[in-house]
């Protein structure tokens, strides 16, 4: 009976299976449990469980429940009131919530090999940090509802895998007006050899840089306006051309004897801010030509894509969440669900490589929608206990893939657009801008006008 039941919605929500199994091999419910038991401080557990809490998180996260409130209503065998639920959340502690996000990427990272990835320096793991700033919330808490000034929750500093697609590992902050440069130096310590780390100008600090150095990682980072004083500097030398402009490097030499490549990169035309010439500060072997690590470095906006899809597709941004602890587990939690959009994306893209164009691939955004779609229908339908999981990470990318081919591409494909048209800024009077018109006379006058031009 259940084999059955299961068939349909592999056929129909091939998406909604795919997260199941893989929200399974990423925050097992004993997994999770155990993860808090290994990094609690002062929280303990009674009658709810942290996998409750992450459960019910993730349910919002991925937009299947429009809030906590409304996804703790809906649970069945909740033991706890709505008043024990919330202060769970505003006592989530942020080393609680750093274990989860890197315990869970190492679990989901077996299977993205297996499915198969390509690597933008091969072998090099690329990690790409920055920060991201949770937006003002609403003023529901008491000491909030006197201040005029906007509520600000705090911030994480994310350290993002672009090869894998994964935040692997993030430092959340309470303090919003905390320094990032001091909260980055906590991701550095578990940094190693092999790895690549790469970071905007507000990272070009000595402690910064010396602290990846001193764990036998790589750096790429641009150069502040006011950065680390150079005791030494060589001669420019010329190193040739990229798509984006010409490059040239020196060695540069700061306090401490720390020898360093600097390459700087003049651009064609500028960019956003208005800059034509950049400086890079690296500590690559020689093997890697200033060239690659002038290209390297546009892989950084990588990081900001992410976080614009973790804003505009997953909720990671809830405003009704004051506390700065629950609304750092509001965004953590998002962090997950995005890791797992993640893993099914590059299902489809692998499934549906032969048979689609060159650079066709899935959309995370219209993923999350058949998700959504079908997922609270297959919970109520199948119950757990009766949905067969896989236990290694082998037969779950086969598994995986096989779902996938059950998507049609067209359904999932992603629609990029292009550049946007500068329009320029006319200057309006006040009161002409005020002025309501009506949508149905406006467009009947505009046709009138073309049938009478013809």
């Amino acid at each position: 009976m259940w084999e059955k039941v299961l068939e349909r919605f592999e056929k129909h929500a091939p998406a909604s299976v795919m997260t199941k199994l893989v929200l399974e091999q990423a925050v097992p419910a004993e997994w999770v449990d155990k993860v808090f038991d290994d990094h609690r401080q002062r929280q303990y557990s009674r009658e709810l469980l942290f996998s409750n809490v992450v459960e019910l998180m993730s349910l919002v996260s991925l937009g299947l429940r429009p809030s906590l409130h409304a996804a703790a209503r809906k649970a069945e065998g909740l033991s706890v009131s709505l008043a024990a639920l919330y202060d769970k959340v505003n006592r989530t502690e942020p080393e609680l919530l750093r274990a989860l996000i890197s315990g869970s990427a190492e679990r989901l990272e077996p299977t993205i090999k297996t499915l198969g990835h390509s690597s933008i320096l091969p072998g090099w793991k690329l990690r790409v940090i920055d920060g991201n700033h949770l937006p003002s919330t609403q003023k529901r808490l008491g000491p909030l509802r006197t201040e005029r000034g906007a509520a600000r929750p705090g911030f994480s500093v994310v350290a993002y895998d672009p090869d894998l697609d994964l935040v692997v590992d993030i430092q959340p902050c309470e303090d919003a007006h905390a320094s990032e440069r001091v909260s980055v130096l906590p991701l550095l310590a578990r940094a190693s050899a092999g790895q690549l780390w790469m970071a905007d100008r507000l990272y070009c600090t000595l402690p910064v840089l010396q602290a990846c150095e001193d764990t036998g990682a790589s750096f790429i980072v641009r150069q502040h306006s006011k950065h680390p004083r150079l005791m030494q500097e060589s001669d420019w030398q010329e190193s040739g051309r990229v798509e984006s402009g010409t490059v040239r490097e020196q060695i540069i030499e700061v306090k401490g004897g720390r020898r360093w490549l600097r390459v700087e990169l003049s651009l064609q035309t500028a960019n956003d801010s208005g800059d034509l010439v950049m400086w890079f500060w690296s500590n690559l072997p020689d093997t890697v030509s200033a060239c690659q690590i002038a290209d390297l470095y546009r892989r950084r906006w990588s990081i900001e894509g992410m976080f614009q899809r973790l804003e505009a597709v997953l909720d990671s941004e809830i405003k009704s969440l004051g506390s700065p602890k629950a609304a750092l587990l509001g965004f953590a939690s998002a962090v997950l669900a995005y890791n797992v959009l993640s893993v099914l994306k590059r299902s489809v893209d692998q499934a549906h490589r032969e048979t689609q164009p060159e650079g066709w691939e899935a959309s995370i955004f219209h993923l999350a929608v058949h998700v959504r779609s079908g997922y609270e229908g297959m919970q109520i339908a199948l119950p757990a206990e009766n949905f067969p999981l896989e236990k290694t990470s082998q037969g779950l990318a086969e598994r995986l893939l096989a779902l996938a081919r059950l998507i049609k591409p067209k359904a999932v494909a992603k629609s990029p657009r292009g550049p946007k048209v500068a329009k320029p800024k006319e200057w309006l009077e006040g009161k002409a801008a005020r002025v309501h018109v009506s949508t149905a006379r406006v467009l009947k006058a505009a046709k009138s006008n073309k049938q009478a031009e013809t």
